[in-house]
């Protein structure tokens, strides 16, 4: 009797519905966990948020575009932290629909779902992505240049041009990420003919000042304060040390491996002989690729990895540029293209299992780790109470001064959860430090009173001395301590804190916030 997997019929009946059933089961998954399980945001989305509230042009921390979709989310769900959580995966789903896009207009319908398919097994498509910021958005950005790239290029749509002007544009304003892309697009347009034939038309140069255009106000706010690019921060190694940038080079190059550890047995699943049986694997035939189409996924699969990770290395930073998700965006696409016009799926039943497998297990493991860890002594950032910190803090300040929380200073991560959380949504002094605060100083601090932040590590709960520098007269407060949702073997939260005072007008008033 033969038996026929439902992922293999959906993939031969309904392919669309496959691919658009697969895909918001992910994003699905990954708005469910950390609106449900997560006590305070993960990684640097806090900080990102403090960032974005502020409205800057530039800051030390990059472009600003993530920042300011990261605000207008959160705005947009009524100041919920669920705001920026939905904006990741609508990033997951246009990355996704960018390449099955791409790949329907290469491949064709079937190849470009398993294309998509096998991007389910790329962690970096799903651990992080509640972690909302300029990495997340370059997933999509990338996806969609390479698209309207390839509309323009290799099928001769003009408008395809104009459409990827504004995403490159929209890419360069959020991360160095788009100065690599944009180098690569042009070499690649130089050295084809019909690139070069694209150039006799105005659409390629039109794309182009578009992109400039849209990303010219951060340019011109880069040569005003005369900060540097990410990708330039660092200098390159003398010859003594380039052994071990080369060493770095092939450990970030190990990481995206590591990334695609669901990918890869994907692969070797499909891949592998089938038992013994009267019954043929299913087959899975296509056009023949043309070889512009083949050289123009190839390429843009391969060089972005190898060339973020290299300037990486060479400046010694500890991640591709522009973070790993935008490096990786055509993986699935290129293996389905390099393997043939004819794609055996067998052992097609555990496949199935092992698709489910790599897109379940993921967020199971996360609703694991998160009521498991505090047994273990291990403090994930998703357990700290933010909720709490926000209300003590605010109340407090609130009680003393009878007036709202304009700022909160100190530590970068906890001064960004108190604000994110409190009902003032006040102003974060990150670090106490003006060159990572450039809308905010010690002065206005002290202007409009407000509440320093910062981990425990000392008994006495001393101040750091960033702190104690910026804010020479502050007088800490007994440390407070805050109970996690799941403490297990792990101590009470205890913080550091102090209160700044808001200075005095001749009428008795609070110093207005400026």
């Amino acid at each position: 009797m033969l038996h026929v997997s439902l992922i293999v019929e959906a993939l031969r009946a309904q392919p669309r519905l496959l691919f658009w059933s697969a895909t918001l089961l992910q994003a699905a998954l990954w708005l469910a966990v950390p609106a449900l399980f997560y006590a305070a945001p993960p990684g640097a989305l806090p900080v990102v948020l403090a960032v974005g509230h502020e409205w800057q042009m530039g800051t030390v921390f990059g472009a600003p575009l993530a920042f300011w979709l990261a605000e207008i989310a959160f705005n947009a769900a009524g100041g919920s932290i669920v705001g920026p959580y939905l904006l990741s995966q609508v990033c997951v789903i246009v990355t996704f629909w960018a390449v099955f896009a791409l790949g329907r207009s290469i491949v064709g319908v079937q190849h470009a779902v398993l294309a998509t398919l096998l991007m389910g097994g790329v962690l970096l498509f799903s651990v992080a992505t509640p972690d909302f910021g300029p990495a997340v958005l370059a997933m999509p950005l990338t996806a969609l240049t390479l698209l309207w790239f390839w509309r323009g290029l290799g099928e001769g749509r003009w408008t395809a041009w104009i459409a990827a002007g504004v995403a490159l544009g929209l890419l360069l304003l959020t991360t160095p990420a788009g100065l690599l892309l944009a180098s690569l697009m042009a070499v690649f347009t130089l050295a084809t003919n019909r690139g070069r034939a694209a150039l006799r038309t105005p659409f390629p140069l039109l794309a182009a000042a578009l992109a400039v255009t849209i990303a010219l106000p951060y340019a011109l706010w880069l040569r005003r304060t005369g900060m540097h690019l990410a990708i330039g921060d660092a200098r390159l190694p003398h010859s003594a040390d380039l052994a071990a940038r080369l060493a770095h080079w092939a450990e970030l190059l190990g990481m995206l491996v590591a990334a695609h550890v669901g990918f890869i047995a994907l692969v070797m699943i499909a891949a592998g002989r089938p038992r013994r049986s009267r019954v043929p694997a299913p087959a899975f035939p296509r056009m023949p690729v043309k070889d512009f189409a083949k050289t123009f996924v190839l390429v843009f699969a391969l060089a972005p990895p190898l060339l973020a990770t290299l300037a990486a290395a060479l400046t010694g930073r500890p991640e591709p540029i522009g973070g790993a998700g935008w490096v990786v965006v055509l993986t699935g696409l290129a293996l389905v293209v390099a393997v043939g016009d004819v794609i055996v799926l067998q052992r097609q039943r555990i496949l199935g299992y092992a698709w489910l497998a790599v897109v379940l297990l993921p967020p199971l493991a996360t609703i694991l780790a998160l009521g498991t860890a505090p047994f273990v002594g291990i403090d994930l950032q998703a357990n700290q109470p933010a909720r709490a910190m926000a209300q003590f803090f605010t109340e407090t300040f609130h009680r003393r001064t009878n007036s709202p929380l304009q700022t909160v200073a100190g530590d970068a991560r906890l001064a960004s959860l108190v604000a994110l959380e409190s009902p003032d949504r006040p102003r974060v002094f990150l670090d106490a430090d003006p060159r990572r605060a450039a809308w905010i100083d010690a002065d206005r601090v002290k202007a409009n009173g407000g509440i320093v932040v910062w981990p425990i590590t000392d008994p006495l709960g001393t101040a750091p001395p960033q702190v104690r520098t910026q804010f020479p007269e502050l007088v800490a407060e007994v440390p407070e301590t805050f109970e996690r949702t799941i403490d297990g073997s792990l101590p009470p939260l205890r913080l550091g804190w102090g209160m700044i005072r808001p200075q005095q007008t001749e009428e008795g008033a609070p110093v207005a916030a400026q």
